[in-house]
């Protein structure tokens, strides 16, 4: 039950925004409550809203009845900025307008739009924003700007605060402001007069205190995101020049940004990389001081130096794709990753050789190589943006992992950086490492901590005490360089900042937010205590997922990201289940499971790309799978393993089914056919599947046909989709997937081969996906033996013509043969006998979960532009949702997941992909017919040998 005022606010706000974008349950406020700070707050309403307009309501209404509101958008946020107990309002996915300028000097943006989607947008201009933060894949624009998240490469020169054009926002009373309208700031001016003054004379009073002053502009000589932008006090004469710059970095605080438009910065395609290793920490810091002052002279051409101590590079050194010698360095060896870009190729040669040559001087331990291969400085980066996550991975089960963010003057960098390792000694924080934007003099170092125990606590209270005092006072350096203040250092910033300056940050807070409602206890927070309260603890649950630290990087791949949970959410759902049983808390543990069940369980497309996303690769699917697993009976096995052991009769009544919903659906036609299955699917409460036009017609496959002998050979096997669904009413395809691919491979001049018992065969993942494992183990099983005969134990290549089952033979078969799916297959084997003539109509293509997984989404781009000149690939359509049969019986998935297809495949006239099932709801999404990319390969294409 909701306290009275909650529960007058939720009856009142119901009325403005839709009931189902409100929640007051114990599950989604608990999910949809978490960042990836190490705090935690338990909202008592969450409400996601889709545009401005929601977010004024919700601030209107919470401000006349004195409830305090605090805004969330991706939830990357790392110092407890974007957690409340109050109402928490998130930027759903859905308020993501844009708009570029002309020239593309500069882009207007809603608030949830992630830096990687503003960056695709504009990378075909060569031009991208000035932030770069290492979460940028699912950090959202809202939360870049409040943060004044910063990054790799743009320093202090290209953050939010120096690339803003303006803002639309959002005050706490309600009001609406246009910085870039001047009808919106004079009407502004009438309604907030006094508010304009008072901010005028802020400004005035901290120009004329020439220490403050002097503080302000030494202070922001370097990265600082602590407390609010008082540069703006001193950088801008213009009230609203002022007003607009405060909000940045102000974490939610002051004002709602409804819109941000950023100049944007040149994106230099031609760049190069190195990894350095020094003999040790000290030497690094010696060599990013000379970079920096080099830099500022001009005299070298570097974007970034990034710092990793050997800590860090331990915490590494096992991935696959490092360099196995990493193992070999001795304690102290420490690496600096450097970037330089450049106009033109020739240049870029000329400024690796000149950083080559500044850095002679120092003791390394490896030579200087600068790579300009993209996969290789890719993964360079790659691997630098996911430290602070593989740090999690290798903590103790229960602990939490905690990352710092501090910045110092860079002429005493190796000394204080030397300092700060003192500190872990002294503190025993063995573990720790650290890492970070060297050139900016900005490091993040991260331990593992226990809130669990009170001594922990005060031993992690004892040493951040130790920090605050040598980064801020003895070093005058920054104790948030660009994580935002958060609760994690509201309680120190008095001791950064001093008196004066912390008391017109009061003032400013204040002016602003008069009743202190908007996220309270952020930034401005009097309590010494706050960053030692409402910490969060990470309980285990199981080993599949006991490594995430919640960070949230696997959120914008998943397909149920605006219809249930995210993987993230997934994961805090079953600690605090776990949590509640070990405590013997039964009742409430299974009150979570219940509500889990729809939005957890059964709205999970097990698609695994949240692993593709996370640095430590946790794979929430397999979770999902797991907890299926245990909820079937002993009655469900038996007849999975029924259905597993009379395969082919189960293919026939598939077929059966198929004859009679199309036989049906001739008789009524479409729309009758459509309100009728939909009628009795309502009748059911949705447990019979979604009817649409796009449902395949029943099919049978013949492989006794007429065949040439040839040496070469392929094994084909089609899959148990490819031999019973064919294709549907709507498509203007005449031949079916089974007869095309015998045609490309005829045409290819292969003779084809079958595996024997075909009928009886499947890989399994129609029962893995659902969780019977014995089922599947023995279809896999069945199939590899097959394979394995027919290939002369591999001998010829392997065909399967749909790509999750392929993924599924190459997990699941204990013997290496050579599996291909159609992708790979083509460019592989039929690209060396056949002659592709691309067409010139506008295609577009869909990269399977599976695709992705196996790492062909570039070589499916490729497939497709050998046959076509015009391939029109969707930005924002990750997995389709359909999920084998799931998007049958649970359709919204499939829809949300492909909300913005129909929009992005605009111009389209032919589709493809490489799963029927996949096909089946991509072309339900959009109105295009979706079939295999082997249909357009072989209309595009001849035999070489004609």
């Amino acid at each position: 039950m909701l306290e009275a005022k909650y529960q007058d606010f939720y009856d009142q706000i119901i009325h403005k925004i839709p009931k189902e974008k409100i929640f007051t349950d114990k599950l989604h406020t608990l999910a949809y409550g978490t960042d990836a700070s190490f705090y935690r707050l338990i909202p008592k309403i969450v409400i996601k809203t889709d545009n401005a307009k929601e977010v004024q309501d919700i601030i209107e209404l919470s401000n006349s009845m004195n409830l305090s509101i605090t805004f969330r958008a991706g939830g990357t946020s790392l110092s407890g900025q974007a957690i409340s107990d109050s109402i928490l309002i998130i930027t759903s996915r859905n308020f993501s307008n844009f708009k570029i300028a002309s020239d593309v000097s500069y882009i207007s943006l809603e608030p949830a739009l992630t830096g990687a989607q503003v960056n695709g947008l504009l990378a075909r201009y060569s031009k991208k924003i000035g932030p770069d933060p290492a979460s940028i894949n699912a950090a959202m624009i809202g939360g870049i700007a409040a943060n004044n998240a910063s990054g790799m490469c743009c320093g202090i020169s290209q953050n939010s605060y120096k690339t803003l054009k303006s803002m639309k926002l959002i005050f706490s009373d309600g009001t609406k402001l246009d910085t870039s309208c001047e009808k919106s700031k004079d009407s502004f001016r009438k309604t907030h007069g006094e508010f304009l003054k008072n901010l005028k004379s802020f400004s005035d009073d901290t120009k004329a205190n020439e220490e403050l002053r002097a503080k302000i502009e030494r202070k922001y000589k370097i990265k600082n995101t602590c407390g609010y932008s008082l540069n703006s006090l001193i950088d801008f004469d213009d009230e609203f020049e002022i007003l607009e710059h405060l909000i940045i970095g102000s974490e939610g605080t002051l004002a709602f940004i409804e819109e941000i438009t950023y100049y944007t910065v040149e994106d230099l395609k031609d760049k190069a990389s190195t990894l350095i290793y020094f003999k040790d920490i000290k030497e690094a810091c010696s060599a990013v001081t000379k970079l920096k002052l080099a830099k500022e002279a001009k005299t070298i051409n570097v974007e970034a130096v990034e710092l990793m101590d050997r800590a860090g590079l331990a915490s590494i050194e096992n991935d696959p794709a490092m360099p196995v010698f990493i193992k070999d360095f001795d304690e102290k060896v420490t690496a600096l990753l450097i970037e330089t870009r450049a106009i033109s190729d020739e240049q870029l040669d000329i400024q690796t050789a000149q950083i080559e040559e500044l850095l002679s001087e120092f003791s390394v331990v490896r030579d200087i190589y600068f790579t300009k291969n993209v996969a290789e400085y890719t993964l360079y980066w790659k691997i630098r943006k996911g430290l602070f996550p593989a740090v999690g991975a290798v903590r103790e089960t229960g602990t939490t992992v905690i990352i710092e963010d501090v910045a110092y003057p860079i002429e005493c960098l190796a000394e204080a950086t030397l300092e700060l390792q003192e500190l872990f000694k002294k503190h025993n924080y063995s573990e720790a490492l650290i890492f970070g934007h060297a050139l900016e003099g900005n490091f993040h170092f991260v331990f593992t901590q226990d809130f669990s125990d009170p001594k922990e606590v005060k031993r992690y209270d004892d040493f951040m005490n130790d920090v605050v005092h040598s980064v801020a006072v003895k070093y005058q350096g920054s104790l948030k360089a660009e994580h935002g203040t958060g609760r994690n250092m509201a309680a120190f910033i008095e001791v950064e900042w001093g008196y004066d300056a912390y008391m017109m940050m009061k003032k400013i807070k204040n002016l602003f937010d008069p009743k202190g409602l908007l996220n309270p206890g952020v930034i401005i927070n009097d309590d010494a205590q706050a960053h030692l309260k409402n910490l969060k603890t990470l309980p285990a649950t199981n080993e599949i997922v006991d490594k995430c630290i919640e960070c949230g990087f696997c959120e914008p791949t998943c397909p149920s990201n605006e219809l249930s949970l995210t993987p993230r959410q997934r994961i805090v759902v079953n600690r605090e289940i776990s949590r509640l049983e070990s405590i013997g808390e039964h009742k409430e543990a299974k009150e979570y499971k219940d509500l889990y069940q729809y939005d957890g369980i059964e709205t999970c497309a097990t698609c695994s790309l949240c692993s593709s996303a996370c640095p430590v690769k946790i794979d929430t699917g397999n979770l999902t799978k797991h907890l299926r697993a245990e909820q079937i009976s002993d009655t469900s096995k038996s007849i999975a393993n029924f259905v597993a052991n009379n395969f082919s009769a189960t293919l026939k009544g598939v077929r059966i089914g198929l004859h009679s919903a199309n036989f049906i659906h001739k008789v009524l036609g479409t729309p009758s056919m459509e309100t009728v299955t939909k009628t009795f699917r309502d009748l059911s409460r949705n447990t019979l599947p979604k009817w649409s036009i796009t449902m395949p017609k029943a099919t049978s496959i013949n492989i006794n046909f007429e065949q040439k002998v040839s040496n070469k050979k392929v094994v084909y096997f089609p899959s148990c989709i490819t031999r019973s669904m064919g294709l549907n009413d709507a498509s203007q395809e005449e031949k079916q997937l089974f007869d095309v691919t015998v045609e490309l491979l005829q045409k290819a001049g292969y003779q084809i081969l079958f595996p024997q018992n075909l009928p009886n065969l499947c890989c399994g993942m129609p029962f893995s996906s659902k969780g019977f494992n014995d089922a599947a183990h023995t279809k896999s099983a069945q199939l590899e033996d097959a394979l394995l005969h027919v290939s002369e134990f591999g001998e010829y290549p392997i065909l399967c013509d749909t790509s999750p089952c392929t993924k599924k033979m190459l997990e699941s078969f204990s013997h290496k043969l050579n599996i291909y799916e159609p992708i790979e297959f083509a460019l592989e084997f039929l690209t060396k006998e056949l002659e592709f003539t691309a067409i010139e109509e506008p295609i577009t293509i869909h990269t399977t979960c599976s695709s992705r997984k196996m790492g062909l989404e570039d070589k499916f781009n490729s497939l497709a532009k050998l046959c076509s000149t015009n391939v029109i690939i969707p930005a924002d359509v990750k997995c389709c949702g359909f999920a084998g049969d799931r998007g049958f019986n649970f359709p919204e998935l499939n829809k949300s997941a492909l909300r913005y297809l129909k929009e992005q495949t605009s111009g389209a006239k032919m589709a493809f992909s490489t799963s029927k099932t996949c096909e089946i709801g991509l072309s339900d999404e959009s109105g295009l017919d979706y079939n295999s990319i082997f249909y357009l390969v072989n209309k595009v294409t001849k035999s070489k040998n004609l």
